[in-house]
């Protein structure tokens, strides 16, 4: 989020998954074959379209995803003959992607969990790719780890037009609410470099930069930004999502050939360098 916002590029790629850093990172171990993979248990659950699936560990938090959310997994998909076909843990990189975008049986899955659960999906080639050309046949199970979820940067916050009477504001005329509670307990200074996720909205709804539309994290130093970022960003811990209303003299001035007006960001500090 320089001063200057980089353009948006086309929402999303076609492809099924989207790396959710730049670069691949270290290649981890293959996850071993599901001793179950031919057999499902008699716990699995099985829904009205032929999903079956079974929670592996109990999620820590309520957080659902809906059918317009993004979210991010850690995955792996064998063939119903115990060969894997895909995983994003043995890439090392977690996937990120919006729910609509995947096929049938994936969306559901995911759909059933809630964050940090770990669950087991065996998809009948019908949920799945319905033999297309150079993709795996037959049922699929995939092992998922729902890591986080988020509303598409496309649909606007219902409070974008201005803050809710429950947003807190500060002294310069910051409004802010937090979304998701953090579970670190230090704050960034101004020399530090922080590894953010986040979406920018005008008042009108109209989205003009997010670092989730493009699938990669940005890094910056808060020396590198806006005064409103400076300021709210300084006030959260990791793993902390919140929303900010920053008003007009805290953005960018009205400094000709930038965004005008009060801008609405949602922000996820990810990590503290």
């Amino acid at each position: 989020m320089n001063r200057a916002f980089l353009p948006v590029p086309a929402l999303f790629a076609p492809a099924l998954f989207l790396m959710l850093m730049a670069a691949p990172a270290a290649r981890a171990q293959v996850p071993p074959m599901p001793p179950d993979l031919t057999q499902p248990p008699a716990d699995a659950e099985k829904s009205a379209t032929g999903l079956i699936s079974r929670v592996l560990t109990q999620g820590t938090s309520t957080e659902k995803p809906s059918a317009t959310d993004v979210v991010t997994i850690d995955y792996t998909g064998w063939t119903s003959d115990g060969g894997m076909f895909d995983s994003s843990i043995a890439r090392g990189n977690p996937a990120m992607f919006p729910i609509s975008k995947v096929f049938p049986g994936l969306r559901e899955c995911v759909q059933l969990m809630v964050v940090s659960e770990r669950r087991r999906c065996w998809i009948p080639q019908e949920l799945a790719y319905k033999g297309q050309k150079d993709k795996p046949t037959g049922r699929l199970v995939f092992d998922i780890e729902l890591l986080d979820t988020r509303q598409t940067p496309t649909i606007p916050p219902p409070d974008v037009a201005a803050p809710p009477a429950d947003a807190t504001k500060t002294a310069t005329g910051l409004a802010y609410k937090v979304l998701r509670p953090g579970t670190g307990v230090r704050n960034p200074d101004g020399i530090r470099r922080v590894v953010v996720h986040y979406t920018g909205w005008t008042t009108d709804g109209k989205m003009f930069d997010s670092s989730v539309v493009r699938g990669v994290t940005f890094t910056t130093s808060l020396d590198d930004v806006v005064d409103g970022w400076k300021e709210g960003v300084k006030l959260m811990v990791e793993g902390e999502r919140a929303r900010f209303w920053i008003p007009q003299d805290l953005a960018y001035k009205g400094e000709a050939g930038t965004t005008k007006g009060m801008l609405v960001f949602d922000i996820d500090l990810i990590r503290i360098e």
